[in-house]
């Protein structure tokens, strides 16, 4: 029976890969035989990730790239195309999180939140898309929140609920429109996992305890437990599968 989760010498670009689940699913998907472009602001570290995938046999490029800057992204896509001359998987998981009510974030924090977590998938989308639709072929991952969904008593996230709720439907939009071009497009919405975003925030014990005691599994996400729906939308497994959010929560949406 042919595996369908194989994705050997497929051109996956994840965005975001510095640091937290973009380092970790830069890995899965070397793993899994795919070749993989990582994008980021903070290409020292993209370098130091690039080598360590070498390592597992596959191609990777770095590219350091603003997602929430047009140019920017338009020199990253056109780098990647011209190294690898396709791109199968785009992984829009980019972004940035901000604490504060609506009565207290300033604007300036507000537009970045929505400019990265936003603004930087429709950028990103736009110009991967056009090689997709040439190809007839291609797989959009949009990573989305929780937090898209429900609100947070405890701790304020207003800008990024927004952005993580247009997230959701903006990947309902896609699929739609671009199902005929043989691209389908779906989300992922983690629960809290630890990273730099949620490291000095979430997990601080009151707030972890919080979380803990309302999660129906009693505690965050362990590394590695997004990977297997990322995979999932990325391969063959999934081709009739499209407009779709999973939440990997230990079902925090489901209560």
């Amino acid at each position: 029976m042919k595996n369908l989760f194989d994705l050997t010498g497929k051109i996956v670009v994840i965005t975001g890969a510095s640091s937290g689940i973009g380092v970790q699913l830069a890995k899965a998907f070397a793993l899994q035989g795919a070749n993989v472009a990582i994008i980021a602001r903070r290409y020292e570290r993209l370098e130091v990730l690039a080598k360590e995938l070498e390592k597992l046999g596959v191609e990777s490029l770095a590219v350091k790239c603003d997602v929430s800057i047009e140019e920017d992204v338009k020199n990253a896509v056109a780098s990647i195309l011209n190294k690898f001359k396709k791109i199968d998987v785009l992984i829009n998981n980019a972004g940035v999180a901000s604490l504060g009510s609506v009565d207290e974030i300033s604007e300036e924090e507000w537009n970045r939140v929505i400019d990265t977590n936003l603004k930087g998938i429709f950028l990103m989308s736009k110009y991967v898309v056009r090689n997709m639709k040439e190809n007839s072929y291609g797989r959009i991952i949009n990573t989305a929140s929780v937090c898209g969904i429900v609100g947070s008593k405890n701790v304020p996230l207003h800008a990024y609920n927004a952005s993580k709720g247009a997230v959701i439907n903006l990947t309902k939009g896609m699929a739609t429109s671009l199902a005929k071009y043989g691209i389908t497009v779906n989300g992922i919405g983690p629960g809290l996992f630890k990273s730099e975003m949620t490291e000095k925030t979430l997990f601080k014990p009151e707030n972890l305890k919080i979380y803990n005691a309302v999660c129906p599994m009693g505690r965050p996400g362990k590394e590695g437990e997004l990977d297997g729906a990322a995979i999932y939308f990325a391969s063959d497994a999934s081709s009739y599968t499209t407009g779709q959010t999973i939440f990997v929560d230990g079902g925090f949406t489901s209560i």
